[in-house]
């Protein structure tokens, strides 16, 4: 069984690839993505952004992970730092990525992600 982090790999690896099946192997049927606008993508959603070649990530730096484990539910924070374009514009940035994991029948799957942009303290 692969642990939270080598998942976490496997991930990053799947978005610079645009693997859309490693992407929808490893999350839920229910996946919800909070995008760093406050935009709410399901899996098909998310997915076909990767199938129809409208996102590209270049280059994608998930770090300084902090990992819980809480029950059957494990919640990952982190540092997301890409290059990226949506439809040719660059959506290059710096964000704290939130990643939710919850333990199914085939182990491990992502049930949800959040990415707010990280801006100067207050």
């Amino acid at each position: 069984m692969s642990t939270i982090r080598e998942l976490e790999t496997q991930w990053a690896q799947a978005e610079i690839a645009a693997d859309v099946s490693t992407l929808d192997k490893l999350a839920t049927d229910d996946f919800t993505l909070v995008g760093p606008f406050g935009f709410v993508l399901d899996k098909g959603q998310w997915l076909d952004r990767y199938r129809s070649g409208d996102l590209t990530t270049s280059e994608l730096d998930w770090r300084d992970l902090q990992v819980r484990e809480i029950g059957d539910t494990t919640l990952v924070i982190g540092i997301h730092d890409q290059k990226a374009a949506y439809r040719g514009t660059p959506s290059n940035g710096q964000f704290r990525a939130t990643h939710i994991w919850v333990r199914t029948a085939e182990g491990w799957r992502l049930a949800g992600t959040q990415l707010s942009p990280i801006g100067r303290p207050a």
